[in-house]
């Protein structure tokens, strides 16, 4: 009976902490909505910017997860400290970067030949770019920011980076989409 209880209060404990961040990733999720929102009238112009928003919000959210979780690896491990985070973050930045100019080149071809769009292929590559690169900073330095205000990063890390790939990958994505289209 003492490891039913001891379980019990285990899962609970875990619960609240996890559900604490679901709640807020509901909330982000609503400013996300918001975002995409203000280009109601891009979308309604093109279809095919809301059938490809999905590609540039879930490559920069794995982009930014990958690194996040390198970095948040590293500080648990004791790798990461204060004396090579600047350069953690330059080479992962750089990394993404590369990454950002490769994938940006595969999307857009797909993107052409399911559309036959130029400046559609060239919007969605760019913001492919952006959107890695914001996302590879936003993975390094959000670890750092939560474990010095004591917020578990494993916990909140991957609520607060979706929310900033989201936004951002949606606002450069429609964005240069409202601008060019």
């Amino acid at each position: 009976t003492i490891l039913v209880r001891d379980w019990s209060s285990d899962v609970c404990s875990s619960d609240l902490r996890r559900s604490i961040w679901l709640g807020v990733n509901l909330v982000t999720a609503f400013i996300a909505v918001y975002f995409i929102g203000l280009f109601e009238a891009t979308l309604q112009q093109k279809i095919a910017l809301a059938i490809l928003m999905p590609v540039v919000a879930s490559m920069g959210g794995i982009a930014g997860t990958q690194t996040l979780i390198i970095v948040t690896r590293g500080i648990a491990t004791g790798r990461v400290t204060t004396a090579n985070i600047k350069s953690l973050i330059n080479k992962e930045v750089a990394v993404s970067g590369l990454n950002g100019i490769i994938w940006s080149i595969v999307i857009a071809l797909v993107t052409y030949y399911w559309f036959t769009d130029v400046v559609l292929s060239v919007v969605i590559g760019l913001a492919i770019i952006v959107n890695l690169v914001v996302a590879a900073f936003s993975g390094a330095f959000l670890p750092l920011l939560l474990t010095k205000v004591k917020i578990d990063p494993a916990l909140a890390g991957g609520v607060i980076l979706t929310t900033i790939t989201d936004v951002i990958g949606f606002v450069a994505f429609l964005g240069l989409a409202a601008l060019v289209i």
